[in-house]
């Protein structure tokens, strides 16, 4: 299934659980009424009723919420690949404005789970006082440039 035809059902079981839950607010409201204001079992049913397609109806928000979530993620990965590897060209009308060579997107990867890895140790190391974990090496100091654009 498409994202297009997923964001439709999404949307459409939203619709459907939003046309539920308002029928059993007028039907809880009605009954009310019908009963005079008194507690019955039909107010009871119909309370019970208003609870269930409340549920439904925040399940049904927190799936689109999701969606909407994994979608802007999606967006966000593919945009960065996209610049990093080059491969979005200049708007037309834009001029091409010089700047780091693109990477590939294998590359990107690599980079993002070193640095990941960097981040953990940091983390597990931080309370081990001086050196937070971090590896000392003897080689040269560290260019970004020469692992980014090898």
């Amino acid at each position: 299934m498409n994202k297009i035809q997923s964001m439709d059902n999404i949307v459409d079981a939203l619709n459907s659980a939003y046309l539920e839950f308002v029928s059993a607010i007028a039907n809880t409201l009605e009954t009310k009424d019908a009963a005079g204001g008194q507690v019955t079992a039909a107010t009871d049913a119909a309370l019970e009723n208003l609870k269930q397609r409340w549920e439904l109806f925040r399940v049904a928000c927190d799936q689109a919420e999701e969606f909407v979530e994994s979608v802007k993620l999606r967006i966000g990965s593919e945009c960065l690949v996209d610049e990093a590897t080059g491969s979005v060209a200049g708007k037309p009308g834009q001029p091409v404005t010089p700047g780091l060579p693109p990477i590939s997107a294998v590359r990107l990867e690599q980079m993002s789970k070193a640095v990941r890895w960097l981040v953990i140790e940091l983390q597990q190391g931080s309370g081990s006082g001086g050196n937070l974990g971090i590896p000392q090496h003897n080689s040269a100091p560290f260019d970004a440039r020469d692992d980014f654009f090898s």
